[in-house]
């Protein structure tokens, strides 16, 4: 369990304590399935946390929103409730909670200490073992009451799944506003469920791909400051800014190593040709790893940092390859008709995912690292740039209708059927996912 998490932003200090309640026995029965075919949500009840004002309201409806659009829980409407809660501490009449069907019950309270914390207790209840799963309790300060609840929704997802949640992260996109022939296009940071939207860039330049550090709280984006591609580090926690280097021949912005010390990209070559290559942070010196007359674009790092996936257009039209680390032993892992591009290894190192586009549309889709198992999670008439949530259960890209440059956020889990819209402020795209803040 961790014990303090600080994390900086802006100049806004955030100190979250957490410390476990109490040590109470854990039902072995309770535990969410949901690698069958004919899946079905867990029915689980989740009171209003009890306090002084709304805010346990509040805070309850993001726990409920969170599990909810995971697609693994369905939230009891509280309409259908019978007992009232009046005392979190004390074991619910769990027949009331079995009759209508609550697999699982989620009870709380919000208080304002003396020292103008909130404290922020819950207990996971298993109403048909009549036990209890889980009880912690979180101090921190009250403006940040959304990232307690996040952080309560990953506790509970986590005791009831066995996997980590991804609800305490956040993501960063490029926010679109204005006419198609004025874009103003800026980078946003906002939490997963589209929450909490706050601009890093005022909008005066272009700017594209953004991509989170796997290890810090840092980004890189391409801008377009006096009119050239410029590649930018951006500390998130303190707000200064660091120019990698001048780029004229890159297209999108580089994806950072696993350690956050190296980042990888495509630079275009005199003959038209694009390669890969690597780029050491500390010193700045940078390694070519392909030496083709192709177009090698689109690399992104295994977890464990020894291989990379590509895109390349060496065999005809843009396929998927890997190689390792160092450049060595490139080999094709794409056979599928349509053409593949904007592969991401998922953080669990199983999976590798993509854009397809083939037949008049484009795909998100996701293959094993060796190229087998392809399936399509997702299709329209442009989806594109997925990114992975930290757990590897769910997608995050941006998809743009049809005869439209109205580009919008969506989410889709591994299973494809629980596809989900992020609302954002104006248009958005470009997104990139977060890891599990600490």
């Amino acid at each position: 369990m961790r014990n303090t998490v600080r994390k900086i932003f802006s100049g806004f200090v955030l100190v979250l304590a957490m410390v476990a309640s109490a040590t109470w026995p854990a039902s072995a029965d309770l535990k969410l399935d949901f690698t069958k075919g004919n899946f079905q949500p867990m029915p689980i009840a989740i009171t209003d946390f009890l306090s002084g004002d709304q805010l346990g309201v509040q805070i309850s409806g993001v726990i409920a929103a969170d599990l909810e659009r995971s697609g693994l829980f369905a939230p009891i409407d509280k309409g259908a409730f019978i007992e009232k809660i009046s005392n979190p501490d004390a074991a619910p009449r769990f027949d009331d909670w079995k009759v209508i069907n609550a697999q699982a019950l989620v009870t709380g309270r919000v208080t304002k200490q003396g020292d103008g914390r909130l404290k922020a207790e819950f207990r996971l209840w298993d109403t048909f073992a009549g036990q209890q799963l889980e009880g912690q309790q979180f101090f921190t300060a009250p403006d940040s009451w959304r990232r307690v609840a996040h952080i309560i929704a990953d506790a509970i997802y986590e005791r009831l799944t066995g996997e980590k949640g991804y609800f305490d992260t956040r993501v960063v996109f490029v926010d679109e506003s204005g006419t198609k022939e004025k874009r103003i296009k800026r980078l946003g940071i906002m939490d997963q469920d589209g929450a909490n939207v706050r601009y890093l860039t005022k909008g005066k330049d272009l700017v594209l791909t953004p991509r989170f550090s796997p290890s810090r709280q840092e980004i890189t984006y391409m801008s377009y400051e006096g009119g050239k591609p410029q590649i930018y580090l951006l500390q998130l926690e303190t707000g200064q800014r660091e120019l990698v280097g001048n780029f004229p021949g890159m297209t999108i912005a580089p994806r950072f190593s696993p350690d956050g010390q190296k980042v990888i990209m495509s630079l275009l070559q005199e003959d038209g040709s694009a390669n890969v290559y690597a780029m050491d942070l500390r010193s700045r010196t940078t390694t070519r790893l392909t030496s083709t007359s192709a177009i090698d674009t689109g690399a992104s790092y295994s977890p464990d940092g020894t291989q990379v996936v590509f895109e390349s257009d060496r065999g005809g039209r843009p396929q998927i390859y890997k190689m390792g680390a160092d450049g060595s032993n490139p080999q094709r892992i794409s056979f599928g008709d349509g053409s593949y591009s904007t592969p991401v290894w998922s953080p669990r190192g199983d999976l590798i995912s993509f854009t397809k586009q083939s037949g008049g549309q484009f795909s998100i889709g996701v293959m094993k690292t060796d190229g087998s198992g392809e399936r399509i999670l997702t299709s329209g008439y442009h989806d594109e740039g997925p990114t992975w949530a930290p757990n590897g259960r769910v997608l995050m890209f941006f998809r743009m209708p049809p005869g439209s440059n109205s580009p919008s956020l969506m989410t889709v889990d591994l299973t494809g059927r629980n596809l989900r819209k992020i609302q954002t402020p104006n248009l958005a795209s470009d997104p990139a996912w977060s890891p599990l803040l600490e």
